[in-house]
């Protein structure tokens, strides 16, 4: 039986933060998010972290966790194999949240009108550091299976929409982005030949 891990750990804090501001203290959510011009006036360093323990909606904090579920185990198993210690999982998680939150923060910080929310950043990086090392895993998108690889190129072509269309749904798609570069760098810069690994997996599908 499989034990309980940062993983685990990491969903069950989100959720307990996110369905507390979500139902019974909805104020605290823009204490908590993204806001470039607090950053910037206040310095309230913190809300780079904190916009990543809050949701947007059921099916925000859903899809999220969802992923993170499915893929974060495989990665942090993964990262303790190759580092020798599980907390390099744990720091990659928080740095998703922090870095991927930086581009929109150079980007906004004069609009006191924006702010934004989720954990999509580290949920990205999580995704994509999964496709590195098993790009054909398979997964289920509703109820249709497709290749993990697959499914990164949709979805980081339907987030590259959704911040062109620039919605106001308070959540950061261009966090998507930059939260999947982060994965994919990230183990790379500690282990350059991860893309050699990548590559010979790419070269031999195998749709599991």
């Amino acid at each position: 039986m499989e034990g309980f891990t940062l993983t685990h750990t990491i969903i069950l804090i989100t959720c307990l933060v996110s369905l507390t501001t979500m139902f019974y203290n909805p104020e605290k959510i823009y204490d908590l998010s993204l806001r470039p011009t607090m950053i910037r006036d206040r310095k309230q360093y913190y809300r780079f972290f904190t916009c990543g323990l809050v949701h947007a909606d059921l099916m925000h904090l859903g899809f999220n966790m969802l992923s993170l579920y499915f893929c974060g185990r495989f990665i942090e198993q993964t990262f303790e194999a190759i580092f020798q210690s599980k907390f390099y999982f744990l720091i990659f998680y928080v740095l998703g949240i922090i870095l991927s939150g930086i581009p929109t923060y150079i980007k906004h910080k004069n609009d006191d009108h924006y702010s934004s929310i989720g954990a999509s950043g580290a949920v990205s990086a999580v995704i994509y550091a999964t496709v590195l090392f098993a790009p054909w895993a398979k997964i289920y998108v509703l109820i249709f299976p497709m290749p993990l690889i697959l499914y990164a190129v949709l979805y980081i072509v339907m987030t590259a929409y959704l911040d062109k269309r620039q919605y106001g749904d308070g959540i950061n798609h261009s966090a998507h982005l930059w939260g999947a570069i982060f994965g994919l760098v990230f183990p790379i810069i500690f282990k350059p030949e991860i893309v050699l690994y990548f590559l010979n997996q790419l070269m031999h599908p195998s749709f599991f």
